[in-house]
């Protein structure tokens, strides 16, 4: 993480100006047949003061109130939009908002500064956190300024107003943003987001979306709806007109990520339909999902043969799976760990008893303890807090393990050796009564594969990532009455196609028949329709990826 000391005034203040071209795009696809009162909670430059100007009419134009917290930036715009309809204020938005909670706004457009909660002042977050709860939004320190900006002005929104805002990606999948996801639903009558394939912005290096939504009190909340319309970048984006043709979706009031947006509407009632039918059950029914192990400093405490010889570690030490590629199949076995420790592979975990005092340590694990003090392992936080720091918390042997990060799909991985794994893998203790090689048979299939994607959310490189609550919102088939014999049988299939990096199509279409149809008399129509929601989604997360790449 980086400093406050070490941040440029304009990562601190959030500050990362937008294009004349999209600020011009969004200002003319404000529908206006009114007088309207204007907002720019955050006008930086004055660009959108100048795509106004230059867009919408004089006389349409009751007037606009621009707040900038800089007060060079200010003084800038106030010389450059020197019109008795163009209020100019060097103020925080914050403190504008407590004072002007009553007022009320036709049209609220800009691009709100992208704070972290650890930047902000202790005013700033005082008030950050008053305005979120003022609108039922719990407040916590994940929140970044955009979220309250959004919120505050949704607030101040007219009736029948509209909102315009250029605001990170996460809105559509990140966990901090559920509440936020829900608000804006229950809040507005329209919305319309605007996604690009590629990185717009030069300067940083986030997926930034277009919001565009309309208030409407006249329209039940159960009517609200929502469309997607994506862009490969500014240049497509120029050679569409009006949003006259996209296609609305009716809006769900829930938390759950809007990246399911992206599908059609005929995909989403799918997905709703395959939720509530009995023939399926969740991750959380049948397994406890939790982090791996929080080392505090993996390099310290994943080690090699080398290590643990040199430091006579065999009695404290775990096998350790540490990375995804220690995970070559769908069993963790004791070959797959021999391999990784002849490679040299860091495949040992330290686990020093805490049920014996330091000085009773043998002499050799006293000097591994030291040698790392003294090179500053004991610092990161996570060791400095601990009474002992060398010793690791919350270890215990999963039953399996499920990768937090992956290309295509998560492996979904049983532990035959009593291994245990950092928190590079999520740790999986299945229910009493449930059988294992089950689970795992139940996972390799296509509409369980697409839910992956539905529940994860694209990490950096176009990486799908998983944590455990989403890991159990997971779809998987119920298949108890399978035999032991045609289980074991496809797990034996699975595991070799995993290991030989064998097409994975060629190994759905045999678990999809064998689980899907066969056992469970899931359509063929029906299953390729989820293996197209999978590759869809999994697609855009790797063509977003190739495009960063290639700026």
């Amino acid at each position: 993480m980086q400093l406050k000391k070490n941040s440029s005034d304009q990562k601190l203040r959030g500050g990362y100006y937008t294009p004349e071209v999209l600020a011009d795009f969004i200002v003319k696809n404000i529908e206006i047949n009114k007088e309207i009162n204007i907002l720019e909670p955050s006008c930086g430059d004055g660009i959108f003061i100048n795509s106004i100007k230059k867009i919408i009419p004089k006389e349409k134009i009751k007037s606009l109130t621009a707040i900038e917290i800089v007060e060079e930036e200010a003084n800038k715009v106030k010389n450059r939009f020197k019109d008795e309809k163009f209020h100019i204020l060097n103020e925080d938005f914050l403190n504008f908002y407590r004072n002007n909670r009553n007022k009320r706004f036709d049209l609220i457009i800009g691009n709100p500064p992208y704070i972290r909660y650890q930047y902000l002042s202790k005013e700033q977050r005082e008030l950050q956190s008053e305005i979120l709860k003022n609108n039922g939004i719990k407040p916590n320190k994940l929140i970044n300024s955009w979220v309250c900006f959004l919120v505050a002005c949704i607030e101040l929104l007219d009736d029948k107003g509209t909102i315009g805002f250029v605001i990170p990606a996460e809105l559509l999948q990140v966990a901090y943003a559920e509440e936020l996801r829900k608000h804006l639903s229950n809040n507005l009558a329209e919305i319309i987001l605007i996604t690009f394939k590629e990185l717009v912005f030069p300067d940083i290096e986030q997926e930034v979306i277009v919001l565009i939504g309309k208030k409407d009190k006249s329209i039940p909340v159960n009517g609200a709806k929502i469309a997607v319309v994506e862009f490969n970048n500014f240049d497509d984006m120029q050679n569409k007109e009006t949003f006259d043709n996209i296609e609305y979706q009716l809006i769900e009031h829930t938390e759950e990520k809007w990246t399911k947006y992206f599908l059609e509407s005929n995909e989403n009632e799918l997905i709703r339909k395959i939720r509530k039918d009995d023939r399926f059950q969740t991750f959380n029914d049948i397994a406890i999902i939790n982090v791996g192990i929080t080392t505090g400093n993996n390099r310290y405490f994943s080690v090699n043969k080398e290590t643990v010889k040199r430091y006579d570690l065999e009695e404290v030490v775990l096998p350790l799976i540490g990375r995804s590629s220690h995970a070559r199949g769908v069993y963790f076995t004791y070959e797959d760990w021999q391999k990784n420790i002849n490679k040299n592979e860091r495949a040992y975990l330290i686990h020093f008893p805490d049920d014996i005092a330091f000085q009773d340590y043998p002499e050799l694990h006293k000097k591994y303890i030291i040698d790392g003090e003294n090179r500053g392992e004991n610092k990161g936080y996570k060791c400095k807090i601990r009474d002992r720091w060398y010793i690791v918390p919350s270890v215990w042997v999963p039953d399996a393990f499920f990768l937090r990060r992956n290309n295509k799909f998560p492996k979904f991985v049983l532990n035959t050796i009593s291994a245990v794994s950092t928190d590079t893998m999520h740790r999986v203790k299945f229910y009493d009564g449930i059988d294992k090689e089950k689970a795992l048979l139940s996972y390799y299939n296509s509409i369980t594969f697409a839910f992956t994607e539905i529940n994860g959310r694209s990490y950096g490189g176009g990486v799908l990532e998983l944590m455990p609550g989403e890991v159990g919102r997971i779809i998987l088939p119920k298949i108890e009455n399978i035999d032991k014999q045609t289980s074991k049988e496809l797990i034996n299939i699975i595991d070799d196609y995993i290991r030989n990096n064998k097409n994975i199509d060629e190994l759905l279409d045999i678990t999809d028949k064998a689980i899907l149809h066969d056992r469970l008399g899931i359509s063929e129509e029906i299953t390729m329709q989820f293996r197209t929601i999978w590759k869809k989604l999994m697609n855009r997360r790797h063509n977003r990826s190739r495009k960063k790449k290639n700026l």
